[in-house]
């Protein structure tokens, strides 16, 4: 990853947990690929545009960044879950992910509440 946004840990955590998902990704039936997975990686590059966006923003309007990005990841962790439930993620490769997914959570709430 380049140096852009590195004063900004949770874009590289993002950008590391878009890297783990793209890999598994590889793994998914053709049907889960094309649906879910497919969902899944959209969403986690959105939460990366929108921390993008809110490391670059003006002060006033990076909270609402912030928020939109928090809402998205809310949204991911639930299709990662549910990838797991159908078998699309098997234990291993879940569990890794949502190590990863509870640290950015963490981030982006601590993030957050600095504006509160």
């Amino acid at each position: 990853m380049s140096d852009y946004n590195n004063n900004l840990p949770v874009i590289k955590k993002v950008y590391e947990l878009y890297k783990s998902f793209y890999a598994y990704s590889k793994l998914f039936p053709k049907k889960d690929k094309y649906t879910l997975g497919e969902k899944c990686e959209l969403y986690i590059l959105s939460v990366l545009e929108l921390l993008i966006a809110a490391g670059s923003a003006p002060k006033p309007e990076k909270i609402a960044y912030i928020r939109k990005a928090n809402i998205k990841f809310d949204t991911l962790k639930i299709f990662i879950r549910l990838a797991n439930e159908i078998n699309m993620l098997d234990n291993k490769k879940y569990l890794t992910l949502q190590k990863q997914i509870q640290e950015i959570g963490r981030m982006i709430g601590g993030w957050q509440k600095s504006f509160n």
